[in-house]
C-alpha cells in the first residue's frame, strides 16, 4: 500500500505541476496563457485514453506488475519534459507522461477493491486519496515555487524521481506475489468494455464523473493565473494559495470514518457540491489573497467527499473486471478535465473569470443534487427488489 501511496503522489503531483507554471511558459513562449492550455489537457486526454488499455492489461496480467512498469515510464516522460524547446514538444512530453500515468491511480483503486470488502472500503480508499490530494499539493505549490525561483524546467525533476523510486518498489511486491487468475476481462477488451457500457448504473457513474472533472478541473486550473492577475501575486505565491485545495481533501481523509457516518453517502454527494459552488464562486468574491486560501480549502473538501462518493460506487459497479471498470471511470473523469479545461479557457477569454467559475460552481451544486437523488433511487430499488 505504502509503494501504491508514493506513486499516486507522484502522478498527481505531475498532473497539476504545470497549473501554476501557465504564465511564465506564456512569456517564455510568446503566447498566451489560454493557447498554453493545451500543457494541461495533453496530460488528461492521454491519462483518460491510456487507461483503457491499462485496465485490462491489469485484469490480465496483474495490477501491481504493469502500476511498477507504468511508474518508470512515467519518470523518463518527466525528465523529457525538461528538454523541451518549445510548447509543441512539451504538449508531447505531457502526453506521454498522462499516458504512463493513467495505469498508477486506477489500477491501484481496482486491487484496493480486489483486496478489501465493501463495508470497510470508502475507508480505505479515503485513506488512500490522501496520497493523491497530497500530490495536488505539492503540484500546485511545487509547480509555482519552481517556476518563480529555478525556472519551471526544474520543477519536473521531483516527480521524476518520486516515479523511480516507486516504481521498482511495486515491482519488487509485484514479483513476490503469485500470477493473478484469468478475469472476465482476459477473453477479449472489447467486449470488456461492451459488458460494461450495458451496466445502466456503471454508465450513470461515468457520466457524473465526467461531468465532476470537467467543471471542478476547468476551474481550478486558472485559479492560479486568476490569483496572479487580480492580486499581481508571484506564480510561486499564487501556487502556494491553491495547494489549500488539497488541504481540504487531507481534512476529509483524516475524518472520513466520522463524516461518512454522520452523512452517508447521499448527503455526502450533496454537501459536497454545494462546499465545491462555495469555494469557486467564495473566490470571485475574496477582497484579498488571503481569503482565497480558505475557499479553496472548502472546494478542496467538496470535491472530496463528492468524489469519494462515485470512487467507492465505481469499485463495486463491475467486479467481475475491476481495473477495465475503474479504467472507464478515469477516462470519464480525465477527458471530462480535458473538455472542462478548454470550455474555461473559452469563458475567459471572451467574458471573463467571474462567468467561468460562477457557472462552473453553480453546475456542481447541481451534480451533487443529482448524484445524492440517483443513489437514494438505487438503495430504495435494491431495497424493494
Amino acid at each position: 500500500m505504502r509503494q501504491l501511496a508514493i506513486a499516486a503522489f507522484a502522478s498527481s503531483l505531475s498532473m497539476r505541476v504545470c497549473d501554476p507554471m501557465l504564465p511564465q511558459l506564456a512569456d517564455e513562449f510568446a503566447t498566451s496563457v489560454t493557447d498554453l492550455a493545451a500543457v494541461i489537457t495533453a496530460f488528461t486526454i492521454a491519462y483518460g485514453i491510456f487507461s483503457l488499455i491499462h485496465g485490462p492489461l491489469g485484469d490480465r496480467r496483474g495490477k501491481l506488475g504493469v502500476i511498477g512498469v507504468a511508474a518508470l515510464v512515467a519518470a523518463a516522460g518527466s525528465l523529457a519534459c525538461m528538454t523541451a524547446q518549445g510548447p509543441a514538444s512539451l504538449i508531447l512530453f505531457r502526453f506521454l507522461t498522462g499516458a504512463a500515468c493513467a495505469a498508477i491511480i486506477p489500477l491501484s483503486l481496482a486491487w484496493i477493491g480486489d483486496s478489501v470488502r465493501f463495508d470497510g472500503r470508502q475507508q480505505t480508499l479515503a485513506r488512500f486519496a490522501s496520497a493523491g490530494i497530497a500530490g495536488l499539493i505539492a503540484g500546485q505549490a511545487l509547480g509555482g515555487v519552481f517556476a518563480g525561483t529555478l525556472g519551471w524546467r526544474s520543477a519536473f525533476v521531483v516527480p521524476a524521481v518520486l516515479f523511480l523510486v516507486a516504481g521498482w518498489l511495486v515491482r519488487r511486491s509485484a514479483s513476490q506475489m503469485p500470477a493473478p487468475a484469468p478475469s472476465a476481462s482476459s477473453t477479449g477488451v472489447l467486449a470488456g468494455y461492451v459488458d460494461l457500457l450495458r451496466n445502466r448504473w456503471a454508465r450513470f457513474l461515468m457520466i457524473a464523473v465526467s461531468f465532476e472533472g470537467g467543471l471542478t478541473f476547468g476551474a481550478l486550473a486558472f485559479v492560479p493565473s486568476y490569483l496572479h492577475l487580480r492580486f499581481d501575486l508571484p506564480l510561486w505565491h499564487a501556487g502556494l494559495v491553491v495547494a489549500a485545495y488539497g488541504v481540504g481533501g487531507l481534512l476529509f481523509s483524516a475524518r472520513a470514518r466520522s463524516i461518512i457516518a454522520a452523512l452517508g453517502e447521499s448527503r455526502m454527494a450533496i454537501v459536497g457540491g454545494l462546499l465545491l459552488a462555495s469555494g469557486f464562486c467564495g473566490t470571485l468574491l475574496a477582497p484579498r489573497w488571503e481569503w482565497v486560501v480558505l475557499t479553496c480549502g472548502i472546494a478542496g473538501l467538496g470535491f472530496t467527499m463528492l468524489h469519494n462518493t462515485l470512487q467507492n460506487q465505481a469499485t463495486q459497479a463491475h467486479p467481475k473486471a475491476r481495473g477495465t471498470a475503474i479504467a472507464g471511470f478515469a477516462l470519464c473523469l480525465f477527458l471530462g478535465q480535458s473538455v472542462g479545461v478548454a470550455a474555461a479557457a473559452g469563458i475567459i477569454e471572451r467574458a471573463g473569470f467571474g462567468w467561468a467559475f460562477g457557472s462552473l460552481g453553480a453546475c456542481l451544486a447541481a451534480l451533487g443534487f443529482i448524484v445524492s437523488g440517483r443513489l437514494t433511487g438505487r438503495r430504495l430499488a435494491v431495497g424493494v427488489g
